[in-house]
């Protein structure tokens, strides 16, 4: 994976006043910490950072922190964003090491189309759309792809049948379902369709076919009737 440059700038003033005049300016306000390092106030440019986590990586993009004539291996482990424009408001950086083992989580992309669940007018429902994963920082896959191709309604694609790429590993419950071929569904919209249909032919006077006791009960009325 290779590494994107970001240069943040160091000496910060912190604080909630401070840091909503740096989004004013089109900055967002950082922290870098790891290793042993002290947390350290940052700020780096909005558009930059915006750039660097919408690759391929997404958020497990490996960075290149240029920090005061100093670079850090780094990854952006905890990002804050607005409650409106969703527009990041606050990034935690964290150091890595090419060699070290960490946490992170990956989409998961469905490929391949389940032409028998479709034929069968079923349902392909994705149950997991992020995989917990563990592995070394260039390591660490864009997506996980599963193929559902061969998917059938009724059958499920657990976690423990993923193939993930060399050196990654999961500690996900392996029964856990990601995908199931879901027969054809019921909608509610559809039973008011089909109650309205009956309701307009009693209006019409048109006959509603009858079953159960009700009907076994007319034809005892008729049996019973006569000399």
């Amino acid at each position: 994976m290779p590494e994107i440059p970001v240069i943040a700038e160091v000496g910060r003033p912190t604080g909630s006043a401070s840091s909503r005049r740096l989004r004013h300016h089109g900055k967002v306000p950082a922290v870098l910490y790891g290793h042993g390092m002290e947390p350290q106030p940052l700020a780096v440019d909005g558009r930059s950072l915006r750039a660097a986590l919408t690759t391929q990586a997404g958020l497990n993009a490996l960075l290149s922190l240029q920090v005061d004539g100093a670079s850090h291996l780094a990854m952006a482990r905890d990002i804050q964003r607005d409650p409106v424009r969703r527009t990041v408001s606050h990034v935690d950086f964290q150091v890595v090491r090419r060699d070290e083992v960490m946490a992170a989580d990956v989409p998961i992309v469905l490929v391949g189309e389940a032409t028998e669940v479709a034929i069968g007018d079923g349902l392909v429902d994705q149950q997991m759309h992020t995989l917990s994963i563990r592995a070394t920082p260039d390591a660490i896959p864009n997506v996980i792809e599963v193929d559902v191709s061969g998917l059938a309604i009724g059958e499920t694609i657990r976690v423990g049948d993923l193939e993930l790429p060399a050196r990654v590993t999961t500690e996900a419950d392996p029964e856990q379902a990601v995908v199931v071929g879901q027969p054809p569904q019921v909608l509610a919209a559809d039973l008011v369709a089909e109650a309205e249909a009956v309701e307009g032919e009693a209006a019409a006077g048109q006959p509603v076919a009858a079953s159960g006791p009700a009907g076994d009960g007319e034809a005892g009325a008729r049996e019973g009737t006569g000399p």
